[in-house]
């Protein structure tokens, strides 16, 4: 196996991303308290994760997009009471000021270090984290994300396009994440290599087995260098 090219997830493979969408959403909570306050009463911060959720169900053709699909939520709350286009800007910046506000798994910035000195990284995910705001972009030659590409992990489309941003086929690209049928299901059918990010001990699924497992990504660090050394 030649490895001339890696791509990573970013939510929960380099950060968890529960506690991050929780912070993000009580900055919310905040904002609106003081610059929305009826939008606030009417949905404190259960209530807008379910509109949110909402919204996401009823336009399955922005499953690609969560900003827009935050977005829809913040005019659904907005409108009745009066808030137009300015204060949905305004609501959305305070939540993703907070959203990029990462804390980092402990392995992650000597990792990223490593592994960006042996081959170019593509960060490549679901989700809306902007690596420039996080300060991770220089360990990354490129990105693609499902908002600008235009369809979400699995669809092997966007695996394809993380090969070609670097241009490398995608046997000789690892993909490397946290979730068995998004990120290692998705590549292996895109036809790069796979590796699971197995932070918490689950057991695997029914689903093809990844090349390799690692806990870490300190242990896909030392993977890399033992095989490049050889």
């Amino acid at each position: 196996m030649q490895i001339l090219a890696i791509s990573l997830d970013l939510d929960d493979t380099l950060w968890p991303i529960a506690p991050i969408v929780l912070r993000a959403e009580q900055q919310l909570d905040r904002w609106l308290r003081e610059h929305c306050p009826s939008v606030a009463d009417a949905y404190p911060v259960a209530g807008m994760r379910a509109l949110r959720e909402r919204i996401a169900n009823e336009n399955p053709h922005l499953a690609h997009d969560f900003t827009e699909q935050r977005k829809l939520s913040l005019r659904a709350a907005f409108t009745p009471h009066g808030y137009g286009e300015d204060h949905v800007e305004a609501a959305f910046a305070a939540f993703y000021a907070a959203r990029n506000q990462v804390d980092l798994f402990d392995d992650v910035l000597p990792a990223l270090a490593r592994l960006s000195a042996r081959c170019p990284l593509v960060s490549l995910s679901n989700g809306n984290a902007d690596l420039d705001r996080i300060g991770l972009r220089p360990h990354f030659a490129h990105s693609v994300s499902a908002r600008e590409f235009g369809k979400p992990k699995p669809a092997p489309e966007i695996f394809l396009a993380a090969c070609a941003v670097v241009g490398v086929a995608p046997a000789n690209v690892l993909h490397v994440g946290d979730d068995p049928l998004l990120d290692v299901r998705g590549a292996r059918e895109a036809g790069l290599r796979t590796a699971w990010i197995n932070r918490t001990g689950a057991a695997w699924g029914d689903l093809p087995e990844p090349d390799m497992s690692f806990t870490h990504l300190g242990e896909l660090a030392d993977w890399l260098d033992l095989r490049l050394a050889a």
